[in-house]
């Protein structure tokens, strides 16, 4: 029996797709807005668009809520990087950020991808987590917005 209480199941799922995840956002956001009496999160991409396909190269994405504005990923190709795009894709980001009344800014990378980039631009490591491989960590980093 895979029940431990009456009337439903518990399964793990390494691929579910967007339907089998809507249940937990919108109960999670209703519940966070009953809390909080506001309802203000809203996704967030810069784009890194080719002039000549208008395929995407890359860019960041990422959402506002609570006042609070979240980097989840940051992707340039090799060819695209030191060149001051990077720089100008997380100004464009947290300038957005700033119009929606967020204060702050939050983000993790890992100690092989870009922590002295965001060091550069204001970004405060406040934790760290060792991760696989050895010597990897996870940093968490904010900055006043």
């Amino acid at each position: 029996m895979n029940s431990f209480v009456e009337g439903i199941n518990l399964e793990v799922c390494a691929n579910p797709n967007a339907e089998q995840l809507l249940p937990i956002e919108e109960g999670l956001n209703s519940f966070n807005d009953l809390m909080t009496g506001m309802s203000d999160r809203q996704q967030l991409s810069v784009l890194v668009k080719s002039n000549e396909t208008g395929e995407i190269l890359g860019g960041m994405q990422g959402r506002s809520s609570l006042g609070l504005l979240f980097i989840d990923l940051f992707y340039l190709p090799p060819e695209l990087r030191n060149m001051g795009v990077g720089t100008e894709i997380l100004n464009r980001f947290e300038e957005e950020g700033r119009k929606r009344g967020c204060t702050s800014a939050f983000l993790y990378t890992i100690s092989f991808q870009a922590p002295d980039f965001y060091k550069k631009h204001g970004w405060q490591e406040f934790g760290r987590i060792g991760c696989k491989p050895e010597g990897t960590s996870r940093i968490f980093m904010k900055k006043s917005l």
